[in-house]
């Protein structure tokens, strides 16, 4: 089975669209506020000396921001820190890195880089 083809979309641009209205400067203005997010709550996850719920809490906002814009492989590897970090307090961030920086490759592709 081709494990590619059932993860998550990098971007859902269906979910973008309907989000958005289909108003191309609103998706651009909130995928810059996305990408936002991105580059300054990854670093804050990484933080070991920050409380393990601290941490649960930043993952479950990048996991609301990235459901909002249609990012569902980074909000589903959110859900999943989120979900370490809630239960033993630990947490693998390197899916979780490597779907954002996939989406956020993808927005450039796309034309959508804020």
């Amino acid at each position: 089975m081709d494990v590619e083809n059932k993860l998550a979309p990098l971007l859902d641009r269906a979910h973008l669209d309907a989000q958005t209205f289909g108003d191309a400067d609103l998706a651009r203005e909130v995928l810059t506020l996305f990408e936002e997010q991105c580059r300054r709550l990854l670093p804050a996850l990484a933080e070991e000396g920050r409380p393990a719920g601290e941490r649960a809490d930043l993952a479950h906002t990048l996991k609301g921001a990235a459901l909002g814009v249609g990012a569902m492989r980074v909000a589903e590897a959110s859900a999943a820190v989120e979900t370490g970090l809630r239960g033993d307090g630990t947490a693998d961030l390197d899916a979780l890195r490597s779907a954002a920086a996939r989406t956020l490759e993808t927005l450039g592709a796309f034309g959508l880089e804020a």
